[in-house]
């Protein structure tokens, strides 16, 4: 693997990590959202992540035995199944007949916890990502 492939691992974990970022923003946007019925109510959403792997046959014969990840990529985006909240408040104005309002299976403090570990990942990579950059200059000044 040369160096130049951290670029493309690195890049492609951002990438997911921005994904997750997203997802989280949009759970953490509609956790105190309501609806006067089950069906119409916004449940939280995940990322769901994989290696993105490469043929043996396109690495160097050394390296063939190892065939190593090539990075991650966001397969699909689920909803969470997680129960959703039900509250009995007659007088808003969303309430069904029954005088109950739905609202959304978002757990905020997992979602704050989530929030902070994408934003720790995709730190990581950028810092990876210059720390190869560093390498590479300090590679090309050997002949000097």
């Amino acid at each position: 693997m040369s160096l130049s492939n951290v670029f493309n691992i690195s890049g492609s974990a951002m990438t997911a990590q921005t994904v997750r970022l997203n997802t989280t923003a949009s759970n953490l946007a509609n956790a105190e959202s309501v609806s006067s019925s089950e069906g119409e109510t916004y449940r939280a959403r995940k990322p769901v992540f994989s290696v993105k792997s490469i043929e043996p046959e396109q690495l160097p014969e050394a390296y063939r035995s190892l065939v190593p990840g090539q990075g991650v990529q966001v397969d699909q985006i689920v909803e969470s199944d997680a129960p959703l909240r039900m509250a009995y408040e007659p007088n808003h104005p969303m309430a069904d007949e029954n005088g109950y309002v739905w609202y959304p299976n978002v757990n905020v403090v997992e979602e704050m916890a989530d929030m902070i570990s994408a934003s720790r990942s995709f730190q990581i990579n950028a810092d990876i990502m210059n720390t190869a950059k560093q390498m590479l200059q300090r590679t090309l000044t050997l002949g000097q």
